[in-house]
């Protein structure tokens, strides 16, 4: 239709994915303690019994259709559970009081930490997915495959299942048919200088030391002993195959065991009603596994979602095409360029944004997965990103617009969390930590003590929700946003009034419906006129018309008399306008 390379979206379930994901040890804490390293007992936890029905109907009037329910899976911690059939972790080689959600103990039970009662815990999560579906929303959950915790062992697996390392032989380094990876005659050591659970926790397993023998290579490709304090210690690396010390040689043929033994653990919660995936680390385990796997849970399961989190650029085409995937993280790309803009860097420019377009206009823009917060990522509102929640409004209408892929948001997002506070092993990093037990303040103020009303938020917190809710539920109810296709104003506005590297400007459009998007990075208010390109015009049947804009996040009207004139306006600091005509 137009000259300009564009974004040729396809439909995927003839919607656009919107997702809120949550870790659930948040969710539903009501505990406002917030102790620096508090136990369970202190801080508390939420349960997937405390995501009921009208938590669900909230997240799915905010606008979402998917829940990513993270730290479901059972790992290694500090907190015992002895008493419910649970073997003690040893605290030297978990990471916070609470244990990190992807040092795995068990792939195939679920976090006790999470259940009302602790031996009906698999139960509950079954019912939490049940009420899931039955509030209209779909169940992401996470499958970690590169690693596991150092004390893995499953007692939930079925009968015919063979145990990681069961069979291993552990005088090789490597060999294709061992699920581990080793360190021949040498024990492992702890990290120097790690205190596990900060200086009040006191266990007698808490002694520097860890019994394995040989040691085993970590979860980031460490080959070592004794890992450093900054590596991931706490795990093991799973061998798929690849002899990652020499060239990552191939050995594929006859398949290694890992593969067979992950596939069936995706087949197992993937029959209990999962519907999809975020796969950890995706780019850690090789693309080859991913295309069989994903190729054959398919065949039985065809509408499961695999997302992967993935960082290099490069390889981005390789594992949707070859590796199969449905999406993959966007964070090398616009979540880079666009935190620059909102942390207000100097040398930060809305070039960053057209770059991830063309880069990514070779037909795989719709794959991929946008945010600007994650359990991994700094919260806007944090001293380390922003500063300020509502300085993230210009990037996160870019994000939830600028294709048809999803778009996430992280549960207390929406509400301005700014994770003030030292907590523990995440210490104080603009994060919400994933290692320790804490409560989410802001989040806890919607939660109101389980009305999920919102009732103890502030009016600006409350302002804040509102512009979620609206750009959330615009982006699947809007074809030109959830299916339309892309082009880029730029070019044309080179020259325009207010134009600079602050303001980023861009059409969506379908046959029926058509958006212009402007998004003003600038920390001050920018007077603008917008030019439409001739075939713009042309293709729109535009030319020397009088035009009504409708803004769809205000329903305020802007009009101008003649459009080939430019349409004028004048657009707050630090906001965005999606402009319907």
């Amino acid at each position: 239709m137009l000259d300009q390379n564009q974004t040729t979206t396809e439909k995927i379930e003839n919607r656009k994915l919107v997702i809120y994901q949550t870790l659930v040890r948040y969710f539903g804490n009501k505990n406002t303690t917030n102790k620096n390293y508090g136990s369970i007992e202190e801080n508390g936890s939420g349960k997937f019994n405390d995501i009921d029905e009208k938590a669900l109907q909230e997240i799915k009037k905010l606008g979402a259709n998917y829940i990513w329910f993270t730290g479901v899976i059972e790992h290694a911690t500090m907190t015992e559970y002895t008493k419910d059939g649970i073997k003690s972790d040893d605290p030297d080689i978990v990471k916070g009081r609470a244990g990190s959600p992807y040092a795995i103990k068990d792939y195939y039970d679920v976090d006790p930490d999470l259940a009302v009662d602790v031996k009906n815990r698999m139960a509950e999560y079954e019912a939490l997915i049940k009420r899931t579906h039955d509030n209209g929303l779909k169940v992401l959950m996470d499958f970690i495959p590169n690693h596991v915790a150092r004390t893995y062992h499953s007692d939930a697996k079925p009968s015919h299942v063979i145990d990681l390392g069961a069979q291993d032989d552990t005088t090789k380094s490597f060999d294709p048919k061992n699920d581990f990876y080793y360190i021949p005659d040498q024990k492992f050591i702890v990290p120097t200088g790690y205190n596990p659970g900060g200086n009040e926790y006191q266990s007698p397993l808490k002694d520097g030391k860890f019994d394995e023998n040989p040691a085993k290579a970590t979860g980031n490709n460490v080959f070592n002993h004794a890992p450093k304090l900054d590596d991931w210690f706490e795990t093991i690396k799973l061998n798929y195959g690849l002899d990652v010390q020499h060239n990552h040689a191939k050995n594929f043929m006859p398949q290694p065991p890992v593969w067979r033994k992950m596939r069936d653990i995706l087949a197992y919660w993937a029959s209990k009603g999962v519907d999809g995936f975020r796969c950890d680390v995706a780019e850690m385990v090789p693309v080859e596994f991913w295309n069989w796997v994903i190729t054959d849970l398919k065949k039985k399961y065809p509408n499961l979602v695999f997302i992967g989190e993935a960082y290099d650029r490069n390889e981005y085409k390789n594992f949707l095409v070859n590796g199969k995937f449905d999406y993959l993280y966007d964070k090398v790309g616009l979540y880079d360029g666009l935190k620059r803009l909102m942390m207000n860097d100097s040398k930060a420019t809305v070039k960053d944004i057209s770059f991830v377009w063309q880069k990514e206009s070779n037909g795989f823009s719709q794959h991929m997965l946008r945010f600007l917060e994650n359990h991994d990522e700094t919260r806007i509102a944090s001293r380390d990103f922003a500063g300020n929640a509502w300085y993230g409004i210009p990037g996160m209408v870019v994000t939830a617009t600028l294709s048809s892929g999803p778009v996430m948001i992280y549960n207390g997002q929406e509400v301005g969390e700014s994770a003030n506070g030292t907590e523990g092993f995440g210490g104080h990093d603009g994060r919400s930590t994933i290692f320790d037990y804490w409560g989410i303040p802001n989040h806890q103020k919607w939660m109101n003590n389980g009305a999920f009303d919102g009732g103890k938020l502030s009016d600006d917190e409350k302002s804040l929700r509102q512009f979620y809710s609206k750009l959330l539920n615009l982006v699947n109810t809007n074809e030109a946003i959830s299916s339309g296709n892309f082009y880029e104003l730029l070019q044309a506005n080179k020259s325009s009034k207010g134009f600079n590297d602050k303001v980023y400007a861009y059409l969506r459009y379908t046959e029926n419906k058509r958006v212009l998007v402007l998004a003003n990075f600038n920390r001050k208010a920018t007077d603008l006129t917008i030019n439409l390109p001739e075939d713009v015009l042309s293709a729109f049947n535009l030319k020397s018309k009088a035009i009504t804009f409708t803004d769809l996040l205000t329903e305020t009207q802007i009009k101008t008399d003649n459009i080939n004139n430019g349409l004028n306006l004048n657009i707050p600091a630090t906001s965005a306008v999606i402009l319907e005509f």
